[in-house]
């Protein structure tokens, strides 16, 4: 084999090696592409979940496109809007209280009428056995919420027994729902403060 016969055999693998590396990573881009498109719609899946589980009824509205932030006292609060005839019936967000091992991430749904539809725990670090009793798959006790409002009890009684308050508290473990108790509380202080703007019908997507 010559010295040109060589070059044209190089050049001719390295335009095919090149040509596979493009396949390949246009095969990867695609994979890339079609795996965030499963991981967004299974994100908004769980999302519908947790929304529904505090949120009983249904709605005309899709929540996940009918949606208002606003100022909270510790950022900015994602809320969700449900709809019935074009009016908010209800809204549903995120509250975060302090336990014993760590943050407790809530949702919580709340009427227009500002009484508490539903309150369930995202995540938390508690002691298993005992802290992880304000999970509803272990005890009944983040049912307690339900139909409470801001005066029912009244706003100094929105503590565990221990402080005072009607909320029971865990044996063992009185800071987990002392943290709780008072993520619904802010959670509830906040639907009061900002009321006029969360249930604003020419906000959102009807």
């Amino acid at each position: 084999m010559n010295l040109e016969e060589l070059r044209g055999k190089l050049s001719y693998q390295g335009i095919l090696l090149g040509g596979v590396a493009l396949l390949t990573s246009a095969a990867l881009a695609f994979a890339s592409r079609a795996t965030e498109a499963d991981i967004k719609a299974a994100e908004a899946a769980d999302l519908k979940q947790s929304l529904s589980q505090v949120l009983p009824g249904e709605y005309e509205n899709d929540l996940l496109k009918d949606t208002v932030t606003l100022p909270g006292k510790e950022g900015e609060v994602l809320v969700y809007r449900a709809r019935r005839a074009g009016k908010v019936e209800a809204v549903v967000y995120r509250v975060t209280g302090h336990g014993y091992a760590g943050k407790i991430v809530c949702v919580m749904g709340v009427s227009s009428a500002g009484k508490v539809l539903g309150v369930r725990v995202l995540s938390h670090k508690e002691t298993p056995g005992l802290g992880d009793k304000i999970e509803p798959a272990k005890a009944d006790w983040i049912h307690s919420f339900e139909g409470k409002y801001l005066g029912d009890p009244p706003l100094e009684k929105w503590a565990v027994k221990k402080d005072g308050g009607i909320f029971d508290q865990f044996a063992g473990a009185t800071i987990t729902p002392r943290g709780v108790v008072n993520a619904v509380k802010g959670g509830l202080e906040f639907f009061d403060a900002s009321k006029a703007q969360l249930l604003d019908e020419a906000g959102g997507v009807k």
